[in-house]
């Protein structure tokens, strides 16, 4: 996975290898803000994910609740980004900015730590197809509290074992 540097505008290993950094010019096109949750009661048990894509004027695009069954906490997250990540390009995004509660993810994405698991290879690669397919990419650890419609719609799909409405983008009046 690369990551865009955008002070510079290149682009680096994630892994932290020495390869040379390539210039890549700006992303122009649709921006969105994509805020994700992922949850387990019991980790591993029940688990659900919550997804947010906002415009620049902060207009909620999309929204997802959705129940996974059984997995762990980790998976959740992972699924969650992936599900949002998919959304954001379906939608056109070519600069996409994640804010997530997950500390893990958001190093792992940054190529700060490792994924070691072998249950998140698989969605971790996912989910830098993904980056690689939209451009532009930046991920932003935030609190809880700044992640509370995300977290929300986790918790209501955990609560009914089921997809939660809003399921996709607000109806225009």
């Amino acid at each position: 996975m690369h990551q865009t540097n955008q002070s510079r505008g290149t682009t680096t290993p994630a892994d932290g290898s020495s390869a040379a950094a390539n210039p890549k010019p700006p992303a122009t096109g649709l921006q969105l803000t994509l805020q994700f949750d992922g949850g387990s009661r019991g980790n591993p048990g029940p688990a659900g994910i919550g997804v947010t894509l906002t415009a620049a004027d902060n207009e909620v695009v999309y929204e997802l609740g959705d129940s996974l069954g059984s997995c762990t906490n980790n998976v959740a997250e992972y699924t969650a980004l992936v599900r949002g990540l998919k959304a954001a390009l379906a939608m056109g995004a070519k600069h996409v900015i994640v804010r997530a509660d997950s500390e893990l993810v958001v190093r792992q994405m940054r190529g700060i730590y490792r994924v070691k698991s072998p249950d998140l290879k698989p969605l971790y690669q996912e989910a830098c197809a993904l980056v690689q397919a939209i451009g532009q990419v930046e991920f932003n650890h935030v609190y809880r509290m700044n992640n509370a419609r995300a977290d929300a719609l986790a918790n209501a799909a955990m609560d009914a074992r089921a997809k939660v409405e809003p399921m996709g983008p607000p109806q225009k009046k």
